[in-house]
């Protein structure tokens, strides 16, 4: 399988060329706090099959456990653990066709934000909505 990407700005892109260990949606607080979302979805590839380029910088966001992301637009590109030796965490939203991404499973289910059950009962739109008429708009700060 032959699979690619790239952060937000396209200072660092990756390839590779090899069978997906994992496809998993993760709903864990440490998953929740990195990425600022109540879950992230990332492929399990083989390290020696994946090639970045780029800058990447590192967090070790617990013990024996570091997140990659793009120095220059902070995207989010993966995590790496000891607990997992042989696999790199990449984020599926990195990919070059996240659209492309099925995910096999869920983990860490305790964690998972309660609202998510809401979301098939709220409205949808194409774009940003208006604001509520009932709320005031907030002017911007002048500087």
């Amino acid at each position: 399988m032959a699979l690619d990407g790239r952060c937000m700005c396209g200072a660092v892109t990756w390839t590779y060329s090899g069978n997906v260990t994992r496809n998993l949606v993760c709903h864990c607080a440490d998953c929740q706090r990195a990425t600022s979302a109540p879950f992230t979805a990332f492929l399990g590839m083989r390290p020696e099959q994946l090639r970045w380029t780029g800058d990447i910088r590192h967090y070790e966001s617990s013990p024996n456990t570091v997140r990659g992301f793009c120095p220059s637009c902070g995207t989010r590109l993966y995590f790496r653990s000891d607990r997992w030796p042989h696999e790199i965490h990449v984020h599926a939203a990195t990919m070059a066709n996240p659209e492309d991404y099925l995910p096999d499973a869920q983990v860490f289910m305790p964690s998972r934000a309660k609202w998510l059950d809401r979301l098939p009962s709220v409205p949808a739109h194409d774009g940003f909505q208006q604001a509520p008429a009932d709320l005031p708009v907030v002017e911007p700060l002048k500087t």
